[in-house]
C-alpha cells in the first residue's frame, strides 16, 4: 500500500514534469505528424490495463490511417504502413509522450508491463493474465532487454518478473536505465 501510494505521487510529479519539460517537442511533433500524412495527430487505441480494465492508450501517431487499427505493431522501421515522420517518432520514442497524458490519468504508470491490445489478453492463460496485476508502464524490463526484437507476449518472463519484485529501488533503476539507453540513442 505504502509502494503504491508512493509510486502514484511520483508518477504525478514526473508525469506533469516532463509534460511542462516536453511541451516545445510536443508542440513541434504535432505539426510534423499533422504535416507528414493526413490524419489525427494523437493515436488512440484501447490496451488493457491493470486488473483487466480497458482504457484508451495514446500515442503520436506514426502510421498511415489506413492501416492504424487492431492488428500487430510493426516490428520494422521498413514497414509502409509507418509514415516517413513515424519512423523517426519510433526510432526515437518521441510517439510515446503522450503516454504521460495516460500517466496522470491513472491509467498507466512511468514503470510497469507494456499494456496489450484486448484480442492479445483475450488469448492470455492464467500465467499471463499475471501481467495484469501490475499498473502497465511506458517502460519496463521487456523495453531494456535485448529480446525487444520479439513481441512482448511473447516475452512475458520480463514482466512476470517485474509483478513479482516490484518496488521503487527496481523501478527507480529501471528508469534510470531507460534514461540512459534514451541518451545513447538505444
Amino acid at each position: 500500500l505504502v509502494y503504491e501510494a508512493t509510486k502514484r505521487l511520483f508518477d504525478l510529479g514526473m508525469a506533469g514534469l516532463l509534460l511542462l519539460f516536453f511541451a516545445p517537442i510536443f508542440v513541434l511533433t504535432a505539426l510534423l505528424v499533422r504535416m507528414d500524412s493526413r490524419g489525427p495527430i494523437l493515436f488512440r487505441q484501447t490496451r488493457i490495463g491493470k486488473e483487466g480494465r480497458p482504457f484508451v492508450m495514446y500515442k503520436f501517431r506514426s502510421m498511415h490511417t489506413s492501416h492504424c487499427g487492431s492488428d500487430f505493431s510493426p516490428i520494422s522501421h521498413a514497414d509502409t504502413r509507418i509514415t516517413r515522420v513515424g519512423r523517426f517518432l519510433r526510432k526515437s520514442s518521441l510517439d510515446e509522450l503522450p503516454q504521460l497524458i495516460n500517466v496522470l490519468k491513472g491509467d498507466m504508470s512511468l514503470v510497469g508491463p507494456r499494456p496489450e491490445m484486448p484480442f492479445i489478453v483475450d488469448q492470455y492463460g492464467s500465467l499471463e493474465r499475471q501481467r495484469l496485476q501490475a499498473k502497465p508502464g511506458i517502460t519496463g524490463l521487456w523495453q531494456l532487454s535485448a529480446d525487444r526484437r520479439f513481441l512482448i507476449h511473447e516475452n512475458i518472463q520480463y514482466d512476470l518478473y517485474y509483478v513479482d519484485n516490484r518496488g521503487l529501488f527496481l523501478d527507480f533503476a529501471i528508469l534510470l536505465h531507460t534514461f540512459l539507453f534514451a541518451m545513447h540513442g538505444v
